[in-house]
């Protein structure tokens, strides 16, 4: 399995690289700054690195060049690449504030990077996919529900609910065509960059970013094949799993 993981260098991203690589993938990682990408990179076998910035097309399509002549296609795509609320209020869990605070600049930054970065790389890959025999598989990688609505929230949670929206259509237009769509989510608030170190330190439960390797491997094997429109939450995935093969 050829896999693209975007925003590759770090956190959830770097996790699911990780436990890809392990599991036998090839994958190319990505990230605004190619030298850590190819940093990271190495310490992963049979990986590669790769610069991209996921708000420019040009960016996008000249990394998926890359991606796609270095791992000899791309099999899977794992649209991972984001920003968090602390680029744009570095005290929001303890001292949120109301999106009329939200400068405008950093508004469309977090939905540039979350949303549209999501449909730009997918619009790159998708096409590559389909003009391929073997079909591919799409991976949008969603956070909590939580998000979309608690206060102080804006922009990161809207951002968030149009990466599940853009998901589902994804994969209501892919349907049948040979290229599968799926969510996945950590479950909870996940101890990444994303958060401002006092919120790790409050006493409350975070999980671990290596909750999404077992999901997400899952998703690269043959036994995924053909799972399509699913939203799986990792830290309920063997249940799921277990309930799906018992469906079956």
């Amino acid at each position: 399995m050829k896999v693209l993981v975007t925003g590759g260098t770090s956190g959830l991203g770097l996790a699911m690289a990780s436990a890809l690589a392990e599991a036998g993938a090839t994958v190319a990682l990505t990230g605004r700054s190619g030298r850590r990408a190819s940093s990271v990179a190495a310490g992963l076998p049979g990986a590669i690195g790769i610069e991209l910035d996921v708000r420019d097309e040009s960016s996008v399509a000249g990394a998926v060049d890359r991606a796609e002549a270095r791992l000899g296609g791309i099999d899977m795509l794992v649209n991972n690449a984001g920003i968090g609320m602390r680029t744009v209020d570095p005290h929001f869990m303890t001292r949120p504030q109301g999106f009329w605070d939200v400068p405008v600049d950093a508004f469309r930054a977090v939905i540039e990077t979350n949303l549209t970065g999501y449909f730009l790389v997918a619009r790159e890959v998708v096409p590559r996919m389909l003009a391929t025999a073997g079909g591919g598989r799409v991976v949008n990688i969603a956070v909590s529900e939580t998000t979309m609505h608690r206060a102080g929230f804006v922009p990161y949670g809207p951002s968030r609910a149009g990466s599940e929206s853009l998901s589902r259509i994804m994969a209501a237009d892919l349907r049948d065509r040979g290229v599968t769509v799926n969510l996945l989510l950590p479950g909870g608030p996940t101890v990444t960059g994303m958060l401002p170190p006092e919120a790790v330190t409050e006493g409350r439960a975070f999980l671990e970013p290596s909750v999404m390797g077992p999901p997400i491997v899952w998703l690269a094997s043959d036994d995924a094949a053909g799972v399509h429109d699913e939203r799986i939450v990792a830290v309920e995935f063997e249940t799921w799993l277990r309930a799906r093969n018992a469906g079956r």
